[in-house]
């Protein structure tokens, strides 16, 4: 029998900061967690608004910043593939992005069990073919016919996506309901079922209704935890996506022609790729206004964009 493996503290691997986050302060870098919230609280159109953001590099909710975009592989359990479309279509009108670019993979089959050994191996072998920086699975009630309340029957499916998660490298996010009359609990201990799901989690967002206010509490299992953020979903033209209700005044503030020359400078001089992370270290401003930047110096030929960040067209 071989001896277990063991490592002075010292030596354990450390993650530099500009890795921390896969969407900064939102969603911890390859995290599993639970997108929680009862019916009706736009738990789908916040998680397609995360794959939106994470494979175009855009900010999630128009504010949390995306260091190092990658694709995504989604898998929607109850919407139609056309209600899927129509909602990525619209959140990318609101991110500015085109949803021909975007780097998102839906799974279309027509029923996927996490408890069935064939659609296990099924769902790992997407994910060693594609590669993706996040799954984002929705809802869990409709990916298994076991007990929910059952500890023993909860913990082996939630431990498999662990198990994937830490085998492929990917952030597995997981949408999952609320339990009725459960308004006033710490939104954790609310959610439907085993207390596996919470425990399980390394990030979590839960989305709660009051009257007609929503909003997003933010939890990490090594980082702060905030709550009370108020969201809304917004329709103009044809987007329709959740915002941040206090990002407006951010996102009505809009880039000087210093700021894209300030930024322009510095990828020149540096000859290399920044990431977003390196950049707002080297030129301080609001993250939602370097996007803006960031995507007008790309948009007009003076920056280019790849998978490690940006840097400064070739002139």
């Amino acid at each position: 029998m071989s001896a277990l493996p063991v490592v002075p503290a010292h030596l354990l691997e450390a993650r530099p900061e500009d890795q921390r986050w896969l969407i900064e302060t939102l969603w911890a870098e390859q995290a599993v967690g639970i997108l929680g919230g009862e019916p009706k609280c736009c738990k789908s159109f916040l998680a397609l608004d995360m794959a939106v953001a994470i494979a175009s590099g855009t900010p999630c909710l128009r504010r949390f910043a995306v260091p190092r975009p990658g694709r995504v592989l989604l898998y929607a359990a109850e919407d139609a593939q056309h209600i899927v479309r129509a909602r990525l279509e619209g959140i990318c009108a609101a991110a500015d992005v085109s949803l021909h670019d975007l780097d998102v993979h839906v799974i279309t089959a027509p029923t996927l069990r996490l408890d069935h050994p064939d659609d296990q191996r099924r769902l790992d072998d997407a994910v060693e073919r594609l590669e993706p920086r996040m799954l984002i699975l929705d809802p869990f009630v409709r990916l298994h016919r076991i007990d929910e309340n059952a500890s023993a029957e909860v913990a082996p499916l939630l431990a498999q996506l662990r198990e994937l998660q830490r085998r492929r490298g990917l952030a597995v996010l997981l949408v999952h309901h609320s339990r009725k009359g459960a308004a006033h609990a710490r939104p954790g201990q609310a959610l439907r079922g085993s207390s596996e799901f919470h425990a399980w989690s390394d990030s979590s967002l839960y989305l709660r209704r009051t009257d007609e206010r929503l909003t997003l509490a933010i939890e990490h299992r090594a980082a702060p935890s905030t709550g009370g953020h108020a969201v809304e979903l917004r329709e103009r033209g044809a987007a329709l996506a959740l915002h941040l209700v206090e990002a407006q005044a951010v996102a009505e503030d809009p880039p000087s022609k210093d700021h894209a020359d300030r930024v322009l400078d510095l990828l020149a001089s540096s000859g290399d790729t920044l990431t977003v992370a390196q950049i707002v270290e080297r030129c301080p401003m609001r993250t939602q206004r370097l996007y803006r930047v960031l995507a007008d110096l790309v948009r007009g030929g003076r920056a280019t964009r790849n998978e490690h960040g940006y840097r400064a067209a070739a002139r």
